[in-house]
């Protein structure tokens, strides 16, 4: 197990990823009831290891059914020159004013690089085409707040090839966005990027398109 997280939050992610798969396969009421009661524990733990109230956390894992999977979070890195050197684009989260790279969930029924995109689109206003996979990391080994749940996080480059005024920073999602250099960011959520992540991602930006993607 990664040292970054709380050993605690570990097991309540296996005891849950093992309820959803065991209610998934059995047929005994038996094993069901027993399934059922370990997901609460499950619950439970992280419930009081995060500070979440357990409805919460029930309500998170509601619909999550059939072998239990991680879930797939896409960001974007859009780079362009600035007066003080390379800049990434950033925006500012409603949920807690802090900035972050535009991403999110990916959804069911369109590939990685379409969710990035779609992202960028709706929380910036730039329209870009994705031109790479930059890094591919399990949160589990970054340090990050906790999380109930077990996420991939996929990183891609993006070009800015438009704009489209009636979207970015509008208030849903997203209030503010801007282009950063490495040495002046502002305050960032860290529950959704780091700022090693962010360092590492100027890294291969700055290696080139011959560069290897970063992974876990």
């Amino acid at each position: 197990m990664a040292q970054d997280e709380p050993a605690w939050l570990d097991w309540a992610k296996r005891l849950q990823a093992m309820a959803q798969t065991g209610l998934t396969y059995a047929q005994d009421p038996y094993d069901i009831g027993r399934y059922h009661e370990i997901a609460e524990i499950s619950a439970a733990m992280m419930a009081q290891g995060t500070g979440t109230p357990i409805e919460q956390v029930r309500d998170a894992f509601a619909d999550a059914v059939g072998h239990a999977t991680p879930k797939v979070a896409v960001r974007t890195a859009v780079f362009r020159p600035g007066a003080q050197g390379t800049e990434i684009l950033l925006v500012r989260e409603m949920s807690d004013g802090l900035w972050t790279l535009p991403g999110g969930w990916a959804d069911v029924g369109e590939s990685p690089s379409e969710a990035a995109a779609r992202e960028v689109l709706e929380e910036s206003g730039y329209v870009v085409r994705i031109t790479r996979v930059m890094a591919v990391m399990d949160k589990r080994k970054h340090p990050h707040p906790p999380d109930v749940y077990y996420i991939y996080k996929l990183f891609f480059a993006g070009e800015i090839v438009g704009t489209d005024g009636s979207k970015g920073g509008d208030g849903k999602e997203t209030d503010g966005v801007g282009f950063f250099a490495l040495d002046a960011l502002p305050p960032l959520s860290l529950k959704r990027a780091l700022p090693g992540q962010i360092a590492s991602l100027f890294g291969v930006y700055a290696a080139g398109d011959t560069a290897a993607a970063l992974f876990d």
